[in-house]
C-alpha cells in the first residue's frame, strides 16, 4: 500500500463518519479512529509493518553487555510510576510550538486539564494537535522539539495529583 492509497483511505474515513476503521495486510496494519467526546478531528494511527518485528529481536547477543544499563531502568521507572505517561498516537515529527515564533504549548510545571493541546505532530504534511486526556502538572518533556517520534512513544510525564 503506497502513501497515496493511505491518504485516500484517511480522507474517506474522515468524510464517512465512521468512528474506527482497521486494515491489516501481510505488510502493514493501520487503524484510523475518528471523533472522541466532542473532538471531531480524526486521529490517525499506523503501526510498524509486521515484517520488521524480527529485526528488533535479532540483537539478543548484544543484550548481555547492556544488562547493567537495563538494571538501572527499573529504578528510574519506579520513580516515574506515580506519573501518567502521555504517548504519541501517531508517527511523525514532534513540535512543542504552534509555529517557530510562538511560545511552547506547555512547559514543565504547567497545569493542564483534559482537552488542552500539548504539542503538534506532523504526519504526511498534516499537523495534528495532540490533546491531553488527563489533568495534572507537566513533570517532564521527554522529546526534543522537531524530533521524529514513533507510535506509542512517550512524550510527556504528568503528575495527576
Amino acid at each position: 500500500m503506497d502513501i497515496k492509497e493511505i491518504q485516500s483511505l484517511i480522507k474517506f474515513v474522515a468524510k464517512s463518519g465512521a468512528s474506527e476503521v482497521k486494515l491489516e495486510t501481510d505488510e502493514i496494519k493501520i487503524t484510523i479512529r475518528t471523533g472522541s467526546l466532542g473532538n471531531n478531528e480524526p486521529t490517525y494511527v499506523q503501526s510498524i509493518p509486521m515484517a520488521q518485528a524480527p529485526v528488533a529481536h535479532a540483537a539478543p547477543p548484544h543484550e548481555a553487555p547492556s544488562a547493567p544499563a537495563k538494571a538501572a531502568e527499573p529504578e528510574k521507572k519506579e520513580d516515574d510510576s506515580k506519573y501518567i505517561t502521555i504517548k504519541s498516537p501517531i508517527i511523525g515529527t514532534f513540535y512543542r510550538k504552534p509555529s517557530p515564533d510562538k511560545p511552547a504549548f506547555v512547559e514543565v510545571g504547567d497545569k493542564i486539564s483534559s482537552g488542552d493541546v500539548l504539542c503538534v505532530i506532523e504526519a504526511m504534511k498534516l499537523f495534528n494537535d495532540i490533546e491531553s486526556e488527563v489533568s495534572g502538572t507537566i513533570v517532564k518533556v521527554l522529546v526534543d522539539d522537531a524530533s521524529p517520534v514513533e507510535f506509542d512513544q512517550p512524550l510527556f510525564l504528568v503528575d495527576p495529583a
